[in-house]
């Protein structure tokens, strides 16, 4: 009987991946390019987080909801992903601090603009802590300061507070690189 039982559950944990991947699959999707810069890589570590995910679903018990779940999840697999992958090339991430301190056609150009808009804020979300980046990923995929705190285990305020700075360095460092390429 206990083979039964287990059988039952790797198919309620399969049904369980299928509903998490249909669900967040796009939002694990820009995760990993927000940990990842190559796109070679991105897809590495997506396929490593859908299976990190998988693997965890025998486990899931429901004292959360499944996308504090996945992500928490997607998270630590990221995390891990960035210090290897620091480690292996030497690369430097800087905390919010130091990140301060260091300070066409019209349709067509505008959509330009956008695109460099978008990757010079990705590669400064790259260059965070993975604990900052976590916060203001998980903040950009309109998770609340309440859902965040569950997936990072920081108290509410502490993720409410990291939001706003993180998000006032980020807005100084795009507007410095502005007026610099101006």
């Amino acid at each position: 009987m206990p083979e039964k039982n287990q059988s039952t559950q790797a198919l309620r944990a399969d049904e369980t991946y299928r509903e998490a991947s249909a669900a967040y699959g796009g939002a694990l999707s820009r995760l990993a390019r927000g940990y990842e810069a190559e796109p070679e890589k991105q897809g590495d570590l997506l396929q490593e987080i859908h299976i990190a995910i998988w693997k965890s679903l025998g486990r899931f018990n429901g004292t959360c909801s499944l996308r504090t779940w996945v992500f928490r999840i997607a998270h630590n697999v990221a995390a891990s992903h960035v210090l290897r992958e620091r480690r292996r090339k030497g690369v430097r991430i800087v905390g919010l601090e130091e990140l301060d301190a260091a300070a066409g056609t019209p349709d067509s150009l505008q959509a330009v603009a956008e695109q460099q808009a978008l990757a010079r804020l990705t590669d400064l979300i790259r260059q965070l802590i993975p604990i900052d980046r976590q916060v203001i990923l998980s903040y950009l995929e309109g998770m609340d300061a309440e859902a965040i705190s569950d997936l990072t285990g920081l108290s509410t305020s502490n993720v409410a507070t990291k939001i706003h700075r993180i998000k006032e360095v980020l807005r100084k460092r795009f507007d410095a690189r502005d007026s610099d390429e101006q």
